[in-house]
């Protein structure tokens, strides 16, 4: 989207205007269907710009960041633009910054054993079902029999395979690197990571045709913000073991993920989505959490270990059920509860801790954290603005954007005393969340005069509110 005025932050915090063309008639438009946003996303041509920018990329750097990257220049935090043209945002609405299946690929015996083990377990439910059918009612009667008399050592079989997958649950328990939380894992990481280069691959094959060169100001750009994270924390041991090698994707979709081995993939959608370079950091900094935190491993080892458990209740939903179109239903209901009794939570739980991770690297990198939690009220806007249901929560595997952004300011006072103990320069700008509070307000002022039918016609060469300077 083109805008008339904006504010860019550079890294001292310092506030810096820029000026770009934009269509009073869309602005009409758009603004007069109710409540709407700018959401800012910068041009190609401010993307060219950044091939003349110089100096190392260090944000705490006395040099101001508009002056080395000029890209990615227009920011939350600045006045409301007055006009613009309708934004394509389309893209918003798919958007994750991880992707929308595992980081990487499950184990390779497991893609066989898998589908074996439930295919196992059907077969054996349906045989015990098939037989117990076939016996003659007297029969039937002295194993009910048999069975009562022996119910204490039936209860015993059952509490000791209870134990045994309680006892493995445990002894396959590890600390989470950072966070030091206790969490499950089967698979040796070593080999987690490498079969992590078959996904690798598989991307490169999907977009092979479509990544920019090193050359692209916008690779540059993701490249250093990668850099200067990786460089801030490589304290940390896992942060610094991996190699990160960037990729910049040329599609609309607004998503970026980081592979167990290091792979950085970017699409460009998420670089006209983000406000400013802070935006930027921080959600990457999530991404790279995402890695270091070896999520995609505790993910699949959670999965495995209720799937394999879970073959127990689907041998006695087949040998239960009296036909197999009533088995399939209870399948179905089985896979379902465990999705959105475990899975789904789980997965928003690894999200949760990821943005946590995430800003705190973002603060060591000096980064302003308090846009990060703006991000998350632009894209709760603009879903509003094309009108999306609200879903609830518990539906998807990411944590809702207005939940996230309140989690981020949260966080937040934390991030601050990180970044002020890594001696980064102060935040002398206006609070990017503040800005955007008083841009809403804005908007809906604007809003409600374009309703009023008695209203003039106002010049929109001049914004209607000035906002006072801090």
């Amino acid at each position: 989207c083109t805008q008339d005025r904006c504010q860019r932050l550079d890294l001292s915090g310092n506030t810096r205007k820029c000026f770009l063309t934009g269509s009073p008639d869309s602005y009409r438009n758009f603004i007069g269907k109710g409540l709407r946003f700018l959401l800012n996303v910068p041009n190609t041509e401010v993307y060219r710009n950044a091939h003349h920018s110089s100096g190392r990329f260090c944000f705490q750097s006395s040099q101001p960041l508009g002056e080395k990257i000029t890209s990615l220049q227009i920011s939350s935090v600045g006045q409301l633009p007055h006009h613009f043209s309708a934004c394509n945002i389309q893209i918003i609405r798919s958007f994750h910054t991880s992707p929308s299946f595992q980081a990487a690929p499950v184990p390779l015996f497991w893609i066989i054993v898998k589908p074996a083990q439930k295919l196992f377990a059907i077969i054996l439910g349906r045989s015990i079902r098939n037989w117990w059918k076939a016996l003659p009612p007297n029969k039937q009667e002295l194993f009910k029999e048999s069975a009562r008399k022996n119910k204490w050592k039936i209860l015993l079989g059952v509490s000791s395979l209870g134990v045994l997958f309680v006892v493995f649950y445990f002894t396959h328990l590890e600390e989470t690197p950072i966070t030091g939380c206790t969490r499950l894992s089967v698979f040796g990481k070593g080999h987690f990571r490498e079969l992590s280069q078959m996904e690798y691959d598989m991307w490169m094959e999907e977009f092979k045709s479509k990544m920019l060169p090193e050359t692209d100001a916008r690779y540059q750009v993701v490249e250093r913000v990668v850099g200067h994270l990786s460089e801030s924390n490589k304290d940390i041991p896992q942060v610094s073991a991996l190699k990160w090698v960037i990729h910049v994707v040329d599609e609309p979709g607004v998503n970026a993920f980081v592979l167990p081995n290091g792979q950085v993939f970017v699409f460009t959608g998420l670089l006209n989505a983000v406000s400013d370079i802070h935006q930027l950091s921080f959600i990457l900094g999530h991404e790279i959490a995402h890695a270091v935190l070896e999520h995609a491993a505790e993910k699949a080892s959670l999965v495995h270990f209720l799937d394999f458990l879970s073959l127990i209740f689907l041998a006695m939903i087949w040998a239960i059920c009296p036909r197999d179109s009533l088995a399939v239903v209870g399948q179905w209901i089985q896979s379902k509860l465990q999705e959105f009794m475990f899975d789904r939570p789980y997965s928003r739980t690894l999200e949760a801790e990821a943005d946590k991770v995430g800003l705190q690297f973002a603060a060591k990198a000096c980064v302003d954290v308090r846009a990060s939690s703006v991000f998350w009220q632009q894209m709760e806007l603009a879903e509003t603005i094309q009108g999306q249901p609200k879903l609830p929560e518990w539906l998807s595997t990411h944590p809702s954007h207005e939940n996230r952004a309140e989690h981020l300011d949260r966080l937040i006072p934390e991030a601050l005393k990180i970044r002020e103990s890594c001696n980064c320069p102060s935040l002398s700008g206006p609070d990017p969340r503040l800005i955007f509070k008083l841009n809403m307000q804005h908007l809906l002022e604007s809003s409600k005069d374009q309703e009023t039918p008695n209203s003039t016609k106002r010049d929109l060469s001049k914004p209607k509110l000035d906002f006072p300077h801090t």
